[in-house]
């Protein structure tokens, strides 16, 4: 048991880290793996500690190399909460699930990290039209979030059942913790 427990960490940490290093690709703006890399902890590892771990020790990894920037807080905290959903995912994955987790996501990325950057800087006055033109300026930038959330999600979700497939031993039920 405690083989098939390191082979599944082993092989849902690399997943995530390889994702991780995409970042370092050139990518439109906003077409980060970042969203799918915490759904995909929050369903794939059955330990809540790691769940939240791993994906945030590798995004942290890479934006001590990327930059560090006034909105910061926000993005963990979507990253955080997209842990969280990905917990719902564990017991019954999905396309379907999987796609709307993925939405919802990126639906709470907008609008949380457009707020923040509505109050970290000073280029949107601090009224509720000023909030509203920091999200219709966001908007072109949106659909990036939420095709590379699917994208990347298909392409974690898929390549950990392909595994799975490939080598029995690295699936394992995930375990309530």
């Amino acid at each position: 048991m405690k083989d098939k427990l390191n082979l599944r960490f082993s092989t849902i940490t690399g997943m995530i880290l390889i994702a991780a290093l995409t970042r370092f690709i050139p990518h439109p703006p906003n077409f980060t793996p970042l969203l799918a890399i915490a759904l995909f902890g929050g369903a794939a590892f059955s330990d809540k500690k790691y769940a939240f771990f791993v994906p945030i020790a590798a995004m942290l990894l890479s934006d001590i190399f990327l930059s560090f920037h006034s909105t910061m807080i926000a993005v963990y905290l979507c990253f955080i909460a997209t842990v969280l959903i990905g917990f719902a995912l564990r017991q019954k994955k999905s396309v379907v699930r999987i796609g709307v987790a993925s939405l919802l996501a990126s639906v709470m990325f907008f609008v949380v990290t457009n707020f923040g950057v509505w109050l970290a800087y000073p280029m949107y006055p601090k009224t509720i039209a000023g909030l509203m033109l920091s999200y219709e300026m966001a908007i072109p930038f949106f659909s990036n979030t939420i095709l590379s959330g699917l994208i990347y999600s298909t392409v974690l979700f898929g390549g950990l059942a392909l595994a799975e497939n490939l080598n029995p031993k690295i699936k394992l039920q995930a375990i309530k913790a």
